[in-house]
């Protein structure tokens, strides 16, 4: 009984470091207004953070070019719609973003 106690306590330790760190990630995302046309888990005008993270995992690469993409934009990744610059974002923000966007299953 004691170890499945240990083990409860255990698991929410971890959900509260982990799931303000997630929150506060989805904080930034719509404080610099990136909500508007990106959603979690569903299309809006842009992809989804969860196909984001799908398309992209293993690449080594995909955190610093999602990072660019998010400061300067880009065009034809996900079809016809550009993705404008985000002037409001800065590199370290747009690093923090990505992480939370990867981490996304």
């Amino acid at each position: 009984m004691k170890r499945v106690f240990l083990t409860f306590a255990a698991v929410a330790a971890v959900m509260t470091v982990a799931a303000p760190a997630a929150m506060a990630d989805e904080a930034l995302a719509k404080s610099k207004n990136c909500m508007a046309c990106h959603a979690v888990d569903k299309k809006l005008v842009g992809p989804s953070y969860k196909d984001v993270a799908k398309k992209n995992a293993g690449n080594a690469a995909a955190a610093d070019l999602l990072a660019q993409h998010i400061m300067k934009g880009s065009s034809g990744v996900w079809g016809a719609v550009p993705m404008p610059a985000n002037a409001n974002v800065n590199a370290e923000e747009a690093k923090k973003l990505v992480a939370w966007i990867l981490s996304l299953k």
